[in-house]
């Protein structure tokens, strides 16, 4: 499978990115979104499970990001709302091994080449 991240740019603090992820095939396991800052280790952002009905933050995004998908089109999306300047990061979208949603990156088998989102203050 492979996954094709866009949707990053230049944003102000307040403001909201739409983020897709293609993939080449079907993909029926869960999925999610990591981000990755300059100097640090990449970290969680969503998850969502194989049939969209489960999802799963932590609590720097909850209630500001949302994550979807389409099975029908292959595709992933991340919407975040009222960007923060930490929310800067390379954002990359992967495929799980199991079926509902997972904060744990080892659980990620397929990766995309990440997505850039930078957010002024």
């Amino acid at each position: 499978v492979q996954l094709q991240a866009s949707g990053g740019g230049l944003v102000q603090a307040g403001d909201s990115l739409r983020l897709s992820c293609v993939a080449s095939g079907r993909t029926l396991y869960s999925m999610g979104w990591f981000r990755q800052a300059p100097g640090k280790e990449r970290e969680f952002v969503a998850a969502i499970s194989w049939s969209g009905a489960g999802t799963t933050y932590p609590d720097s995004v909850k209630g500001r990001f949302t994550i979807s998908r389409d099975n029908a089109a292959n595709t992933m999306y991340l919407q975040m709302n009222s960007l923060k300047p930490e929310d800067t990061a390379v954002y990359y979208c992967a495929v799980a091994r199991v079926l509902g949603p997972t904060e744990g990156i080892s659980e990620y088998i397929y990766w995309g080449q990440g997505t850039l989102v930078t957010v002024s203050s």
